[in-house]
């Protein structure tokens, strides 16, 4: 079941596009779901989560242009007003966050404190 609630995070349409071509690279099932969340770990707590992973118990499931992504309620916290943005420039290549929750984040960009 989805929430029909605002979803507490948002993706440029750039990085869905390139999400959506990722799931179909690797061949992913329709019922794998994008997972976004944290763990702790990278030099300042905690890092993103980007897979692919079936959904639990514990997620609410939000639509993003036919992208189905699973979130941890218990993330929710570190990752609301967060925006996922892909860059495909010559200096820099990959996802990118930004978090309004961040209280200090590394150079890398995918390790925060909250």
């Amino acid at each position: 079941m989805e929430t029909t609630v605002a979803p507490p995070i948002l993706f440029s349409p750039r990085a869905i596009e390139e999400l959506k071509a990722i799931r179909e690279r690797e061949n992913r099932s329709e019922s794998e779901c994008l997972r976004v969340g944290v763990k702790g770990g990278g030099c300042s707590g905690m890092t993103y989560v980007l897979n692919f992973d079936a959904k639990t118990d514990w997620d609410n499931v939000f639509d993003f242009d036919g992208l189905k992504v699973v979130l941890d309620k218990r993330h929710e916290t570190y990752l609301t007003g967060m925006r996922v943005e892909f860059n495909d420039g010559l200096n820099a290549r990959g996802f990118s966050f930004e978090n309004p929750n961040a209280k200090t984040t590394c150079g890398c960009g995918t390790s925060f404190s909250a």
